[in-house]
């Protein structure tokens, strides 16, 4: 079975991703499995907390280890974890060389003042960017290199970074993962009320818009930000300039 794990920055469209993946007939994706316990082992206070963690498994080694033995998805050969970054706390990441890993980063110009929507005062942790960038570094020492996406580069052009993509995961690209019903999916965790209400209303990936002027009271944490952004983006999958 070809497992996969999407690590990602808060908005950086990385369920529009898990949402492209799940328009594939082998596929079968998870939204956030390690998020219940990122809430446990941090007391971090995010929208329907108490909601979320009466919903979910937040032992995270166990949901991991449970996620590990699957073997068989009722024919279906590629198991997609939707994934988030600063999930990764108090746990050990002895895990992921088993998995194929995919990084989704963003701009931090573009997805501060937008997570400052959800979360007042966001942070270098918040983001996940430098642990994003500490685990690129030892998974490439493993022999594991993660690939790389900016959401930007996806947004300008999704057919041809979803062929690199696949190509990368040695997956065949379906245009069907270009679009999806405008409405909830299954697999949205219980969270989705909170974050995902624009994306119910899509049918793919909307084109990509720059901010507008960017919030003088975020400076501080984006000048922490964009070094590790850059790093990344230097390894990242880049788009052709023009549309396929």
């Amino acid at each position: 079975m070809n497992k996969i794990c999407l690590w990602s920055g808060p908005r950086n469209v990385s369920t529009a991703l898990m949402y492209s993946f799940a328009q594939r007939d082998d596929t079968k994706v998870v939204d956030e499995p390690l998020y219940g316990h990122y809430l446990l082992v941090t007391g971090v206070k995010h929208p329907g907390r108490k909601e979320i963690m009466d919903e979910v498994n937040c032992d995270g080694k166990l949901v991991m280890d449970d996620l590990l033995k699957i073997n068989d998805l009722n024919g279906k050969k590629v198991l997609f974890l939707k994934q988030m970054t600063k999930h990764l706390v108090e746990i050990d990441h002895d895990f992921l060389p088993r998995f194929k890993n995919i990084f989704l980063i963003r701009n931090p110009k573009d997805m501060l003042s937008s997570l400052a929507v959800n979360i007042p005062k966001p942070n270098l942790a918040d983001t996940g960017l430098d642990l994003q960038w500490k685990l690129y570094k030892n998974l490439k020492r493993l022999g594991n290199k993660p690939i790389v996406i900016d959401s930007r580069e996806l947004l300008m052009n999704p057919e041809d970074i979803l062929k690199k993509l696949c190509r990368h995961l040695k997956l065949e690209f379906f245009n069907t993962m270009l679009s999806w019903p405008a409405e909830p999916r299954k697999e949205d965790g219980i969270w989705a009320k909170y974050w995902y209400q624009s994306l119910h209303r899509s049918t793919g990936f909307q084109p990509y818009q720059p901010k507008p002027d960017f919030p003088i009271e975020l400076r501080q944490v984006l000048s922490e930000c964009m070094p590790y952004y850059e790093k990344l983006f230097s390894k990242s999958i880049r788009a052709s300039h023009e549309k396929i």
